[in-house]
């Protein structure tokens, strides 16, 4: 443990009559900072240690990041007697100017990493507890303690890109647009999905099999590709699929094909409806999974067989 006196306000005296009330800030709290899984993590360990031991608490968000929250300049107005700048690096004139703002309070930071010893971001603290850095002897990030939460369904999502061949029925910027604003209303974890293949570059998957991988492990797929459609059912996984041209092209077939639902638009001015695709999400989460499992198990397409025959071999049999 470090003690510093950064000069930045004095905590409460032991006399005083200050509300125990603390403010858990971090760098999530700040208007153009970041919140990551890690940080916010952890400030879920340190609430929960709080109301195991009743300490009264608010947290401070961004309000880009939660704008229902309290934010520093609402919490600036409150009565605390301590706040508690959780996870992150000390430093940076934004953690200066939090030790301004809330001088009069008793400021402790925690699961943090030291990168200056000299630096008043690091100073302005009254106590320093490190998770690692100059000085310090390494300790667990405290993101692990962050208590277990619900377990929301995995979701791939596979967008389709411009398709110039479609001309003025390519709806495919507004179709992504009110998609992509209807998906972050949904509680879920999203994955992007690229069925683009690359040996080259490690963001790609370099052959099929590593794609039905990502696919196997998601509960759903959202997608505007044909293909998304067709491996999201190949490895038995239901599809919200779009088709992004106008009346539908080729992804809308591949319903009909595979007597899957194909959501369209009918002109390229209209989004997306949310109630129907609410209604679809629902369906595909629910019923959707049997009927997805039902068309893994679907013999291969005829096409193949054809083609032998055009090409003067046997018939395979299908199946």
């Amino acid at each position: 443990m470090s003690e510093t006196d950064g000069g930045q306000g004095a905590p409460p005296e032991p006399g005083e009559r200050t509300p125990r009330r603390v403010l858990v800030t971090g760098w999530f709290s700040f208007l153009h900072g970041e919140a990551t899984a890690g940080d916010v993590g952890a400030a879920e360990t340190v609430c929960a240690a709080l109301r195991a031991t009743g300490v009264p608490h608010d947290v401070a968000w961004s309000p880009v990041f939660r704008p229902e929250g309290i934010d520093l300049r609402a919490a600036q107005g409150r009565d605390y007697s301590a706040l508690v700048f959780v996870c992150g690096p000390l430093a940076g004139e934004q953690l200066r100017e939090l030790h301004r703002r809330f001088a009069h309070c008793r400021r402790v930071a925690v699961g943090v990493s030291v990168v200056d010893p000299e630096d008043l971001a690091y100073l302005g603290f009254h106590v320093v507890l490190p998770r690692d850095g100059v000085g310090a002897h390494s300790q667990r990030d405290l993101a692990h303690g962050a208590p277990p939460g619900r377990e929301p369904p995995v979701v791939g999502v596979c967008a389709a890109p411009r398709q110039p061949e479609y001309g003025v029925s390519g709806a495919h910027e507004r179709i992504h647009e009110s998609l992509g604003g209807w998906l972050v209303t949904k509680d879920c974890a999203r994955m992007p999905l690229d069925t683009r293949l690359d040996r080259t570059d490690w963001m790609h998957c370099a052959d099929p099999a590593q794609f039905d991988a990502l696919v196997r492990r998601t509960d759903l797929v959202v997608t505007t590709r044909l293909h998304g459609l067709v491996l999201a059912l190949r490895n038995g996984v239901p599809a919200l699929a779009v088709d992004p041209v106008v009346e539908g092209a080729k992804v809308a077939d591949q319903g009909r094909a595979w007597d899957w639902p194909v959501l369209t638009v009918s002109t390229a001015e209209r989004g997306l409806d949310a109630a129907s695709l609410d209604r679809w999400w629902d369906w595909c989460l629910t019923e959707g999974r049997r009927e997805a499992a039902l068309r893994a198990t679907e013999p291969v397409s005829p096409l193949v067989g054809r083609l032998v025959e055009e090409l003067g071999g046997p018939h395979p049999e299908a199946g």
